[in-house]
Order: structure tokens, then sequence, then C-alpha cells
């Protein structure tokens, strides 16, 4: 991309005028919760909303399934791993402590009912024969975990084992847990619809799912819960809305109910005093930018992805929007390059920036235009 000193500026100005806006709601001061560590972190745009220690490393309990299963559903979208392979369990797994799907060493489960059993009864038995089929061994497949979170960009986050029963240099964030959830809804949308399973039945035993926001809200549709004594009570949860969707994680409740009354009080306050809008879709033209010696004088940009952003509500009019893009593209240009920056700030704050990209290829021209763009550029000097 054009270093920031060759790029010149293009001002959209304003964006959109909120249709009916009466005024900026006043927005008071987050929640301040009892938890060890907390962030209610917005989905669509990656803003932190609210937090205490976000960035403090924490023991993540069955937190930690969330990552085994994102390590699952990834070999499942590429083909590596069937929903209808049979596992024959390990008596490594059988005995795991904690909390059970029951599974039966010698028998033959399928991978899917594995991943229910991971997710929906948060069985560390299910979670290691999951593991022990996917790798190996239950070392190997940390490796696979540690490996997506370095990819993720999860940098408050080491993994030890696939269930997060204590054990020493085992942590994460809140930070890094929410932003695992994100990559797990964006990821796949296919599989986590699986989060909102209020019980699952294996070996005629029904368990019900431990996520009571599941139960409370409607709007709620995931992720996950977790406790030892060390990490106390943790929940991951998200709950979606029209276009908003947020996503609270709570590390280090003092108590079974007060974790989901905790992320119940940053939903309210977040879905109460926020708004998210989708600005512009993926694919339209944002700007054009002059190509020199190019079969097209010109390359129209845009984003890559929908752009959305999550405002205090009553100030999506106050909103404007900037884009930066190089003066002197050269031929050729390809298809999907980032040739430019878009911002959108608030007042003086940039909510947003991301990049422009071609949204088409523009190949070297004829003999006869590259000489007359070779002029203009002597020209301009």
């Amino acid at each position: 991309m054009p270093s920031r000193s060759s790029l010149v500026r293009h001002a959209f100005g304003v964006l959109f005028l909120f249709a009916g806006a009466a005024g900026a709601v006043p927005v008071p001061s987050a929640p301040q919760l009892p938890a060890r560590s907390y962030v209610l972190y917005d989905y669509n745009t990656g803003q932190v909303l609210a937090a205490k220690d976000p960035d403090a490393p924490h023991p993540p309990a069955s937190l930690t399934k969330i990552m085994t299963a994102y390590v699952a559903f990834d070999a499942l979208k590429k083909g590596d791993l069937k929903l209808d392979e049979e596992v024959l369990i390990s008596r490594d797994a059988w005995r795991t402590g904690g909390s059970r799907s029951f599974i039966d060493p010698g028998k033959p489960v399928p991978v899917e009912v594995l991943i229910h059993g991971v997710l929906t009864q948060s069985g560390n038995d299910a979670t290691l024969a999951l593991a022990e089929h996917m790798a190996g061994t239950e070392a190997a497949f940390v490796d696979l975990m540690n490996a997506q979170a370095k990819r993720l960009g999860l940098t408050h986050t080491h993994f030890v084992n696939a269930h997060g029963l204590p054990a020493d240099d085992h942590y994460s964030s809140a930070l890094d847990m929410a932003r695992l959830a994100a990559a797990t809804i964006r990821d796949f949308p296919d599989y986590y619809p699986w989060y909102s399973l209020k019980s699952f039945t294996w070996n005629n035993i029904t368990q019900p799912n431990r996520n009571r926001l599941l139960f409370w809200d409607k709007n709620v549709d995931g992720l996950k819960t977790g406790f030892t004594d060390a990490a106390g009570y943790c929940l991951v949860a998200s709950r979606k809305a029209d276009d908003m969707r947020l996503i609270a994680v709570i590390l280090g409740s003092a108590s079974e109910r007060t974790r989901f009354q905790e992320a119940q009080a940053l939903f309210n306050w977040g879905f109460r005093f926020y708004e998210t809008h989708r600005l512009y879709p993926a694919g339209e033209k944002r700007t054009d930018a002059p190509v020199f010696g190019g079969q097209e004088q010109a390359v129209p940009l845009g984003l890559a992805e929908d752009l959305y952003v999550t405002v205090p509500r009553g100030k999506y009019d106050q909103l404007a929007a900037s884009v930066e893009v190089a003066p002197r593209l050269m031929a050729p240009v390809a298809k999907g390059s980032v040739q430019g920056t878009l911002r959108v700030k608030l007042g003086d704050e940039v909510l947003i920036e991301r990049p422009l990209v071609a949204l088409a290829d523009v190949g070297e021209g004829n003999f006869i235009r590259r000489a007359i763009d070779a002029l203009r550029l002597w020209w301009q000097e």
C-alpha cells in the first residue's frame, strides 16, 4: 500500500442522515462489575464498549472448549473431518474428571455427538476423545489450538490442554475470548447455531446447556460457560438484535448466577445506549483512483467486506467519512489489491479505518496510452 506521505485525500463529508434521529442520548458510565475481568465487544466493528482488565491473563476453565470446537469446525470446513466419522473412546478420555458426556470406552461415537458433548454438555471426556481422534494425542491437538490462537491474533492466550481443567501456563484474557467468539461466529455460520442448543441427550442421559442466558433471553444464541476453583465462574455470551451483535465475556465471577447477571447488565447497557448500522456494502464503489499507463484511466475502489459502525444512539447523523488514495497508480492494477484507506470519524475520533481495494483489474495500456501518460507524469513533475 502507498505510504501515508504519498496519499492524497478525497473527502466524502457527512455520510448519511440518520432518519428520525431525535438527538444524542446521553451515555452513562458502563456498569462496574465485581468480576475479575470482563469485556463488552462489538462483533461487527471490533470496538470494545466496556471493559475491566481486558488483557489480563486468566484461567479460562471450559471456555477453552471454544477453541477446541474452532479447531474441529475448521477441519470440518476443509473436509479433513466428517461428522459421521466414528471415534473409538480411549480409557484416558473416559477417565477424564469434571463434567462428562458419559461416553463409553471401546464404544464408537460419531464426531457429531462428541462436538455436541463439547458444546452443550461441556463434557471433558468428549473433548479429550475428539482431540485424540483429530491429532493422535492431546498434546498434538493443543499445538493446533495454539497455532489457531496465533493466527487469530490472540496475544494473551496459551493452551496446555483441550478441556480447560487446571494446568500451569494455561490462560487467556477477556478480550481474546471475545475475539475467538467473534471468529467462531464469522468463520463457521453452519456450525455456530449448535451453541444455542438448550440440551443434548446421549446414552439416554439428557443434560441441559449450562448457559442460562439461552433460557432467559431469546436474543442470546451462544456461547459457553466455565468453572474451576482457580478460574471462578466464567461466561462467553453473544446477543443479537437487528444489525447489532454484542459479545460479553465474564471471567472470575463470584457465583454461577452472578456471571449471567453481570453479562445481562452489560448487554442491557450496550443495546440501550448504542446502535449499529451498515454504512457500506462490500464491492460497492466508493471512489475512483487515476491509473497511469493502463487500459483504463481509472480504477473503482471499494471495500472487501461490509462496513458497519456502532455509535451512541442519536449520533449517527454526526458521522463523516473520507478516503485516501494514491495520486499515481501505475498499471497493471490487480483486482483486490489495496490502493487506499477509508476512515469513519465521529467528531475528531476515528472510529473505523478500513483498506480500499481495487474492484477491477486494470491491465497495461498499448504503446500510445503509455506514452501519453508518461508525458502527463513528466508534465506534472
